[in-house]
């Protein structure tokens, strides 16, 4: 199944949290909390501006970013979890 989102939203797959702390302390699966770092995966056309033209989108798909840890409407698509957010809830993008 492929899904684009539309207008200025964006689908996230969230990046797997390490279960080790740095001391070697393995952290059990009630104890995580759901990261805040993803990789988007696909972009809607941007969002309508006030007079009427559509504003790009500040991300593509393969950036690595950085959103709020309520942010979006989690989905699944082919049994894996994905979240769909919109743009102004990405806070950074980050590079390698």
């Amino acid at each position: 199944m492929k899904v684009t989102p539309l207008h200025d939203r964006v689908l996230v797959k969230r990046l797997e949290e390490t279960t080790k702390t740095a001391g070697g302390i393995i952290i059990p699966d009630t104890a995580k909390e759901k990261p805040s770092e993803g990789i988007v995966e696909a972009v809607g056309n941007g969002f309508r501006a006030e007079d009427g033209k559509i504003v790009p989108m500040s991300v593509k798909a393969g950036d690595k970013v950085l959103f709020g840890k309520w942010s979006g409407t989690e989905i699944k698509i082919n049994g894996e979890e994905r979240l769909i957010i919109k743009e102004a809830d990405i806070l950074a993008i980050v590079e390698d």
